[in-house]
């Protein structure tokens, strides 16, 4: 029956718009993640993916993480519904870069494996994405082993009368309750954004066979302004503030798996604020210059109170990141050659402590944190990133140096002082082997620094107990790429195969004969060599004049050489298909979605709980959404999971939802 559908739809699928609009606006989209300057999306030698508003809004998803769900090159894993982490070619945590607005989400405490941290960014003021496949070491640092995923935060108007902007979302079964009212106002030299949004997440209903998983809801409260000012006709000043708060986030496996009675984070917090000149001349070696200020303070609560137990533990980590970002753009020739050259730096302060209540008598006896009280991470670097278009030609290349001063004072260890280096290099070649279809390859290296988690890290963390240690260098990850991709008017397509080798993996390594609790010990080491290699395609067809179908497709194969195994939560081969068809004010948009079954499995899977035994099997999901358009106001419905599967993304501690129904509604003056 399921196929039946599948047939009826396929005639319908993708974004709705205008076949010339839309050919127009995918030869014109312009990037600047790749290269840290204005690229055409099309040209550049890379497989980059654009993913704006619209999009994002016509989807109704609940989380910035959603956001992602089987895109090209990306599968999400979601431990808690608080939560999501984007695995890129098979790659998560730590080792993929996570940026908002140009600034480094990432910091010394990210954790390697899944985490919750991209779901602390409010999707409502999100206004593009931008994901980078296979790279992003050069132009950004740290931790961009696989890939790179920048976030667009939305921008005042210039010259605009007072705006309102009010959105509702409701889903049924009680899943989500969320508001946002947003305000605007620009004079000709001013303009100003502030707004504010409530968010009430229910228990998620699993599929036919699950119901609700509880406890799996949590509360949100987010605040966000951002001003510019026109101080000259050639300097532009930008102050932002964003903040995101959550309240009791449970972490659901860990009641269902672990025998917890309580066991969420309470709060998750991050506040970012900035400040950003830009500056335009008309010099071609100091064509443009952007100075960046950032602060940037994330806090992390977490409670567990075991089944049968009176003692709760309380940990709270605190992280406040300053960072300093000076750039410089050079164009030559016309701006056929562009160079990106700027120095940057961020400095980690970590607070963390840890205490025990017992909920009887209510005494508390205070220990170590997760982290050594006071640790700092000094990064530091400096690149320069040429692009060049010669008639056929599109050449991109870069080189960046970076360096760390990490101390972690420890009192079982002492304090351990690191000052890691890493040289990295990226070259891309593109070439227009006939109107309209365009080859291309990119070598590039990237490397993750070992941080605070990775040396410092006292206590339980997924299954194990994990002690310090003192001494670990850079991973490094080496990446060849190869593909083709095509813009003719009524077909679409971008495909890419890729190698990404990995050498000195900080890994945990088992202590021999040494249990705490009854939990075995782990401390972190460089010790593994590993390989990924896989595919990565995206496609799109014009129909009819309003009629697009789309899809993509990903596949990934992991494996870890040291230990002769395949590597860890490695996503199977995923995709998702869908179409969109507007007529006036009206679209309609179905989607399948699948996952094949995740049946290779390294042995850290085997022992994961979260990990059927067996491994993940394979699932199918079909949705439609639905919407409606009237001047200044848009309403848009969807149905989720017709057919109420029970499903899971593999390595997820929480099903994903069942039959369900989503309601936006927003009205603009």
């Amino acid at each position: 029956m399921r196929w039946i559908i599948l047939a009826f739809f396929l005639p319908y699928l993708s974004i709705a718009q205008n076949i010339d609009s839309v050919v127009v606006k995918q030869l014109d989209d312009i990037v600047v993640t790749a290269t840290r300057s204005g690229q055409s999306a099309y040209k550049t030698p890379s497989l980059i993916y654009i993913i704006g508003q619209p999009e994002i809004k016509n989807t109704q998803v609940r989380s910035t993480p959603e956001i992602f769900q089987n895109s090209s090159g990306i599968f999400v894993q979601k431990t808690t519904h608080g939560g999501g982490s984007p695995f890129v070619r098979g790659l998560a945590g730590n080792q993929i870069l996570l940026l908002v607005d140009g600034i480094r989400l990432n910091n010394s405490t990210f954790r390697y494996g899944p985490n919750q941290y991209l779901n602390t960014i409010d999707v409502f003021t999100i206004s593009r994405a931008e994901v980078l496949l296979g790279g992003g070491s050069v132009q950004y640092g740290s931790d961009a082993l696989s890939g790179t995923i920048q976030l667009f935060t939305t921008d005042p108007t210039f010259d605009t009368s007072l705006n309102i902007d009010v959105i509702g979302r409701l889903m049924s079964g009680g899943m989500e309750q969320s508001g946002r009212v947003q305000l605007g106002y620009g004079t000709k030299q001013a303009a100003f954004q502030g707004g504010y949004t409530r968010r009430r997440f229910g228990d998620v209903l699993g599929g036919k066979n699950t119901g609700f998983q509880r406890p799996s809801g949590y509360e949100e409260d987010d605040f966000d302004i951002k001003t510019k000012f026109k101080i000259k006709d050639n300097l532009l000043l930008t102050l932002a503030h964003q903040s995101v708060s959550q309240q009791n986030v449970s972490v659901y496996y860990r009641y269902q798996l672990d025998n917890f009675k309580l066991n969420q984070f309470d709060p998750q917090k991050r506040n970012l604020t900035y400040l950003k000149l830009t500056k335009q001349n008309k010099s071609k070696i100091f064509n443009n210059q952007t100075i960046t200020l950032s602060r940037q303070h994330t806090k992390e609560g977490r409670q567990s109170l075991k089944v049968g137990s009176t003692t709760m533990r309380n940990e709270t980590d605190k992280v406040q990141t300053l960072g300093v970002c000076l750039e410089n753009n050079s164009v030559f020739l016309n701006k056929s050659i562009q160079i990106s050259s700027g120095i940057e730096t961020y400095y980690d302060k970590i607070e963390s402590e840890r205490f025990d209540e017992n909920t009887t008598t209510k005494e508390r006896k205070y220990s170590r944190g997760l982290y050594p009280n006071n640790a700092n991470s000094l990064n530091y670097a400096a690149y320069s990133i040429l692009t060049a278009e010669f008639k056929k030609w599109n050449i991109s290349g870069g080189l960046r140096y970076n360096g760390f001063v990490i101390n972690v004072p420890d009192e079982t260890i002492g304090t351990t002082r690191l000052s890691p280096k890493a040289l990295v290099y990226h070259l891309g070649l593109s070439y227009q082997l006939v109107p309209n279809l365009l080859a291309f390859t990119h070598l590039s290296t990237g490397f993750r620094s070992p941080n605070i988690d990775d040396l410092g890290t006292l206590g339980v963390v997924d299954f194990r107990y994990e002690i310090p240690t003192n001494n670990l260098k850079p991973e490094y990850a080496t990446t060849y790429e190869v593909g083709l991709k095509t813009r003719y008017k009524y077909f679409q397509v971008e495909t890419a195969y890729y190698k990404t080798t990995l050498r000195d993996i900080i890994a945990r390594v088992l202590v021999p004969n040494q249990q705490i609790n009854g939990i075995n010990v782990y401390k972190k080491e460089n010790t593994e060599l590993s390989y990924l290699h896989g595919f990565d395609i995206k496609l799109s067809t014009s129909v009819l004049n309003h009629l697009k179908l789309s899809g993509n497709l990903s596949y990934c194969f992991g494996q870890n050489q040291t230990k002769d195994e395949p590597m860890r939560r490695i996503p199977p081969l995923n995709g998702r298909f869908g179409a969109n068809y507007d007529f006036k004010n009206w679209w309609i948009r179905p989607e399948y979605w699948f996952a094949k079954a995740q049946d290779r499995l390294a042995q850290g899977d085997k022992d994961d709980n979260r990990i059927a035994k067996g491994g993940t099997p394979a699932w199918e999901v079909f949705n439609v959404y639905l919407g409606y358009s009237y001047k200044k106001m848009s309403l848009a419905v969807s149905a989720q999971n017709l057919f109420d599967e029970d499903y899971r993304t593999h390595g997820s501690g929480i099903n994903g939802y069942g039959r369900s129904y989503g309601l936006t509604f927003e009205i603009r003056n």
